[in-house]
């Protein structure tokens, strides 16, 4: 496996001033106007958000792509090694409390708020006089039976299978970073495809479930709070695995290239941290959505 080019400079490496940030300011922009003018019904819509995301592509495709061969240059020393750890460090702890409101959101919903509206503390007033046929039960989707009746997507079924499918991957990709630490090369490639290949499959069993809970179930996001809070969770963990794919798809062609070697190898671990951030996530989910 081919190491990194060069030896790292003895200073802190400073990058010249680069277009990509601006260039990423514009896609964003493009993006959040035509959101805009799409709930509004405006034709041009669809096709802003589809420019600004063709604008973002360049934009990560070329971004990313400077700072890898910065690094494969020999530019970046233990300083900067240092600054992306605890840059990516930072992301995940972000991360984590962006899935903390949401499962916070749903700890409310169906200790606090559920209870309340159903008669008990301060709610029997609420419950007498508006909800007299409300039930403090969940699921549920609210008073007024919001979306109609609907099921749940029993744990399982998809839901086991795609916990097993994210533990798998977790136990491969960790074998690919032991086997990169080895200078196993075929090993590290092997296994991290299979990552990838898990990965995929995952994302692939939740769009059948979401296919199977909106045409069978009547499970919508418009099925009150346990719709809104279940499509929620589920999917923008949905999202962060797909997203999680793709990152580590990039560092499975990488690997083939041989751009990392047994000691400069920090974007691999970045997006291993990443995917087991990802693992626990679901656990979670798995647990307090789908079992409880």
């Amino acid at each position: 496996m081919s190491t990194v080019a060069g030896a790292a400079k003895p200073y802190y490496f400073v990058p010249q001033p680069s277009h990509w940030p601006i260039l990423g300011s514009c896609a964003l922009l493009l993006m959040g106007t035509g959101a805009a003018f799409w709930f509004n019904g405006y034709p041009a819509g669809p096709w802003l958000v589809f420019a600004g995301f063709c604008v973002l592509l360049v934009m990560l495709f070329g971004w990313f792509g400077t700072v890898i061969r910065e690094s494969i240059a020999g530019f970046y020393n233990k300083q900067v090694d240092r600054s992306f750890r605890m840059g990516m460090l930072w992301f995940i702890f972000s991360e984590v409390m962006f899935f903390a409101a949401f499962f916070g959101a749903l700890f409310y919903a169906r200790n606090f708020a559920v209870q309340w509206l159903g008669g008990e503390g301060d709610g029997v007033l609420t419950n007498e006089y508006l909800w007299t046929d409300f039930g403090p039960a969940w699921p549920t989707n609210g008073p007024g039976n919001v979306g109609g009746r609907f099921e749940t997507i029993p744990a399982w079924g998809v839901p086991l299978l795609n916990t097993l499918i994210l533990l798998s991957s977790g136990v491969t990709v960790t074998i690919a970073h032991h086997a990169l630490r080895a200078g196993q090369r075929a090993k590290l490639i092997g296994f991290l495809a299979a990552t990838v290949g898990l990965g995929a499959l995952f994302v692939y069993f939740q769009a059948h479930e979401y296919a199977h809970a909106y045409g069978h179930l009547n499970l919508t996001l418009g099925s009150g709070v346990y719709g809104s809070t279940f499509f929620m969770l589920t999917g923008f963990h949905g999202m962060h695995v797909t997203l999680g794919a793709i990152m580590l798809t990039v560092i499975l062609f990488r690997c083939i290239r041989g751009h990392f070697d047994k000691e400069h190898h920090f974007a691999f671990e970045a997006v291993a941290w990443y995917w087991h951030f990802v693992d626990v996530v679901w656990l979670g989910l798995f647990m307090f959505v789908y079992v409880l």
